[in-house]
């Protein structure tokens, strides 16, 4: 019943003309009054931003906000995997043979969420973590390792929360929701970086046209809340055997390592 009603509830509102009211609303200088409010409802640390409170003209501005350089430390060890971003890690585990992955209870099908099963095999038997980003959350993405950008597409239109109310009752919103996937080729295989779009202002906006990311380097930006998915080869990644679920978590923090680089590391 819950689920019927929530359903029912996100289809009414869900609509692109309430998108792009709310859009408009968010870039215009009409919203800037409201960025005070915002920072005081979602508990934003203004001493990390780039800029005074009072330079953000508008709500989107302040949600896209930058931060000083020395608030996020990338760590620098040579074969470590950061985060990408500021957020909660909700679910991470090992993509299955039939390419699902479990989330709240839910199968996910990692071929409909990259679209098309041949996109998927050199996923099976890897890693996935989901990060959830909340509107309190810095929204900028940051590549999680070094390498090239072998593959980006988007796929799908319109999107769904993906809070964990969304997760556990809405129409496999990972999976359904307007996306950008990069792939990128590091030393030891791909990682695929799944940037999920969220309801109302479905928005992510690329960075950078090159082709080399270096670690820790910004690639994109959310304009609202939203999820971003980690996808690693089979036998390329081991994650940190201190990361626990949920946790919070900040760009540039140590999630694991690639597979060689770990054996060299302990021998």
């Amino acid at each position: 019943m819950v689920q019927t009603i929530y359903r029912l509830l996100i289809n009414v509102l869900n609509r692109k003309s309430i998108s792009r009211i709310l859009a408009g609303f968010a870039r215009s200088k009409m919203s800037k009054g409201l960025i005070p409010l915002y920072s005081k409802i979602y508990q934003i640390n203004i001493d990390e931003m780039e800029k005074s409170m009072k330079e953000y003209q508008t709500i989107h501005e302040f949600f896209t906000r930058r931060l000083k350089k020395e608030a996020r430390s990338i760590d620098q060890k040579p074969f470590s995997v950061v985060s990408p971003v500021d957020a909660i890690l909700q679910e991470y585990g090992k993509v299955q043979s039939n390419h699902c992955v479990i989330v709240k209870g839910k199968n996910y099908s990692i071929s409909e969420m990259l679209g098309g099963d041949e996109k998927v095999e050199k996923y099976v038997d890897g890693t996935y973590m989901i990060f959830y980003l909340s509107p309190s959350h810095y929204h900028r993405i940051h590549s999680p390792v070094s390498g090239e950008i072998s593959n980006q597409w988007t796929i799908g239109t319109k999107s769904y929360p993906v809070n964990s109310f969304g997760l556990k009752y809405g129409k496999r919103p990972l999976a359904k929701n307007y996306r950008m996937i990069t792939e990128v080729e590091h030393e030891e295989g791909t990682v695929a970086i799944v940037k999920v779009g969220a309801m109302y202002i479905n928005s992510i906006e690329t960075l950078t046209n090159a082709n080399k990311l270096n670690k820790g380097s910004e690639m994109a930006y959310f304009s609202f809340g939203s999820s971003v998915v980690l996808l690693f080869q089979a036998g390329t990644f081991i994650q940190e055997s201190t990361l626990t679920v949920p946790r919070q978590i900040k760009v540039g923090e140590c999630i694991g390592y690639t597979h060689s680089g770990l054996k060299e590391m302990t021998y």
